[in-house]
């Protein structure tokens, strides 16, 4: 073993380690979405509205399941299927514009659409940054490298299965953050659970633990990674979104802010309890799980996020 690989390994298990403790005395371990009750309010802060450029790098060979399931996803937010099954992802985000008329002035009626599009994307394969990105030295040159200084972008940071991001891993799979001043701006990250805590990341498409008696789900675009990863940006986008520049809307009695889809947490389907999703839809050709249909006959998991029409985490 190089001396190269070695520093890796180190430098992932300290990030680990370091990220454990965190995450033990944040909100990953104090907040229960099965019995607590979650209160969002608006902090004063904006919220991303009209038209949202994703701009994408795909950091590591992601592979094209990875690649074509979450632009998928993305295109599924605006586009219903022509088929018309239901229920549709662009329910489930017009649950996420809803969010709008929490806003200071907000009309009455119907909240105006989102529009979610990709706009760039850009691949790197050769890890000219090496495979443990961390926040403060690597994320803000990748956000660099990707947009160029456009500020009117998202910027969305994808890993492969063989790169650990720092902040991911025991209670996050994928988060919405800022970058730091002196001019801070809203980005996205998202893990890939294939080697990369599976069992927490991975999970309702792998078993959560040792012992666990919930179901395990069949991922149903057939590729665990994709499918989990699809579950992880979709919570980190509706955080994205609704509290972008980390004054917006999320919920207040918590030691850590916490966005609509975080404040539920597991829940996927009606009887939802810890280790168990709950109800899902089962493809009867493929077996595959899944709660909403997309564009282009796909299907995809998506998580619970906290419905401002009846105060209460909503699954499709």
């Amino acid at each position: 073993m190089g001396s190269s690989s070695l520093t890796t390994r180190l430098l992932a298990l300290a990030l680990s380690v370091s990220l454990l403790f965190t995450s033990s005395s944040g909100h990953g371990h104090s907040w229960d979405p099965y019995t607590d009750k979650a209160k969002m309010i608006h902090h004063d802060g904006p919220m991303l509205t009209g038209n949202v450029k994703l701009a994408l790098m795909w950091y590591g060979d992601c592979g094209k399941d990875i690649k074509n399931t979450m632009r998928n996803f993305i295109k599924s937010l605006e586009l219903p299927g022509k088929d018309h099954l239901q229920p549709q992802v662009t329910r489930w985000w017009e649950v996420v514009e809803s969010y709008q008329a929490m806003m200071p002035g907000a009309k009455p009626g119907k909240s105006p659409k989102i529009k979610v599009e990709v706009v760039k994307q850009l691949t790197n394969k050769a890890y000219k940054h090496g495979k443990v990105l961390t926040l403060q030295a690597h994320i803000p040159i990748l956000i660099e490298e990707l947009t160029k200084g456009d500020t009117n972008v998202l910027p969305v940071i994808v890993a492969a299965r063989d790169v650990s991001i720092q902040g991911l891993c025991n209670g996050k799979c994928a988060d919405h953050l800022l970058t730091e001043d002196p001019k801070p701006r809203p980005y996205i990250i998202v893990g890939n659970p294939e080697t990369e805590c599976p069992e927490e990341c991975g999970w309702p498409f792998v078993r959560a633990k040792p012992g666990s008696k919930g179901p395990v789900l069949k991922p149903p675009s057939g590729n665990m990674a994709a499918d989990a990863m699809v579950i992880a940006f979709a919570s980190a986008l509706a955080d994205a979104v609704t509290n972008p520049m980390e004054n917006g809307i999320y919920h207040e009695n918590s030691a850590t802010p916490m966005g609509p889809a975080a404040v539920c947490k597991g829940i996927f389907g009606p009887g939802a309890a810890p280790g168990n999703p709950g109800k899902v839809q089962t493809d009867p050709k493929t077996g595959g799980n899944f709660n909403a249909h997309g564009n282009n006959r796909k299907r995809f998991l998506l998580p619970a996020i906290w419905n401002p029409a009846t105060k209460a985490c909503w699954t499709l």
